[in-house]
């Protein structure tokens, strides 16, 4: 049997990393308030602390960072498909060349 998993929007998310950072209360007070695991309201804010404007973008959404190393992924693999593919017409010419 599974159990489906919750998702929180981003603005509540910033309002719960709001409660626990500003009103100088618990963590662990703030989360049983909001009813959620204090484990999550630390990950929340370890997030939000690591880079405020682009923290918590949505589902299907990454990060301008995250965006550009995922291009630059891509890009590398590319690269490599063309380079065997010039090693091995590099070899057929040789042999064909004699």
């Amino acid at each position: 049997m599974k159990t489906e998993r919750k998702t929180y929007t981003r603005e509540y998310k910033l309002e719960a990393v709001r409660l626990s950072l500003e009103d100088g209360r618990a963590g662990t007070e703030v989360a049983r308030e909001l009813g959620i695991h204090p484990n999550l309201l630390y990950r929340w804010r370890k997030e939000y602390l690591g880079d405020s404007v682009e923290s918590f973008p949505g589902q299907g959404k990454m990060k301008a960072s995250d965006e550009e190393v995922a291009r630059l992924r891509r890009e590398v693999a590319l690269l490599r498909e063309e380079r065997e593919l010039l090693k091995k017409a590099v070899v057929f010419f040789s042999k064909e060349s004699r």
